[in-house]
């Protein structure tokens, strides 16, 4: 498998407490928290990452140099400024061989079966695969909608609370997704958010996507009090526990 790990993003929501370094570095028991996505990554079957670089970019790279620490190959396309998720992937094509890549945040950990997910995109034809998480409370996120295939129908639903405001379960983007080459060749070059400008413009023109829910351990650090969760579990051993279980 390959990945493009999205690494370009300025992180200023997490700025308060790591302000030295990219977020995707942010420092977690002694190791960058990409440390732990890459060995993961690694560990899942993936043979050849590439890094899409931003800001502060070059201390990722002197990091993980070639990958071969990881057991997999390491490639570089840095950005000249702010592309967004979009444009950064598309911006890193020329270094993508395969006819479907997986895409992730390098600010998420998300413990899935990504072997399963590349499946699952070549048995239903579809163009992308996105995991997705279930959560108990979904009103501070958008929320996917699909029909009973898993085809999306409506994406980044903003849900109301309800006259009780009680909890209302659903599933939310995770953060990773399986993506054709010919899909990426469609993204317009220059700045474009991959949520916010491609999926809407995609599903609008029918375009096949679907959603792979997972119950795996989920953690995005973009803010200090999940970047402090997430510390904890590396420290207290849980996501290595959850990892066994899953599996």
């Amino acid at each position: 498998m390959e990945a493009i790990l999205l690494c370009g993003g300025l992180g200023t929501r997490l700025r308060s407490v790591v302000s030295d370094r990219p977020k995707p570095m942010a420092d977690i028991a002694g190791k960058p928290f990409l440390h732990y996505l890459v060995k993961m990554l690694s560990e899942s079957g993936v043979k050849h990452l590439i890094f899409a670089l931003g800001y502060m970019g070059e201390q990722i790279e002197a990091y993980f140099k070639s990958g071969e620490e990881y057991g997999l190959s390491i490639s570089y396309s840095y950005e000249e400024s702010p592309l967004g998720t979009g444009g950064a992937i598309r911006n890193a094509l020329s270094h993508v061989s395969a006819e479907n890549v997986l895409v992730l945040n390098a600010d998420t950990y998300f413990h899935t079966d990504y072997e399963n997910l590349l499946a699952e995109q070549l048995k239903n034809q579809a163009v992308m695969t996105i995991a997705s998480r279930k959560i108990k409370d979904i009103s501070r996120y958008g929320a996917i909608l699909k029909d009973e295939t898993g085809r999306i129908l409506r994406w980044n639903e903003k849900m109301s609370l309800n006259e009780e405001k009680s909890p209302k379960p659903g599933e939310i983007n995770g953060g990773i997704y399986v993506m054709k080459k010919s899909l990426i060749e469609k993204i317009p070059e220059g700045k474009q958010s991959l949520e916010n400008d491609c999926i809407p413009a995609w599903l609008k023109d029918g375009v096949y996507l679907q959603a792979l829910p997972s119950d795996g351990y989920f953690m995005d650090i973009g803010i200090p009090e999940d970047y402090a969760q997430f510390r904890k579990d590396i420290e207290n051993g849980t996501i290595e526990q959850e990892s066994r279980t899953e599996c």
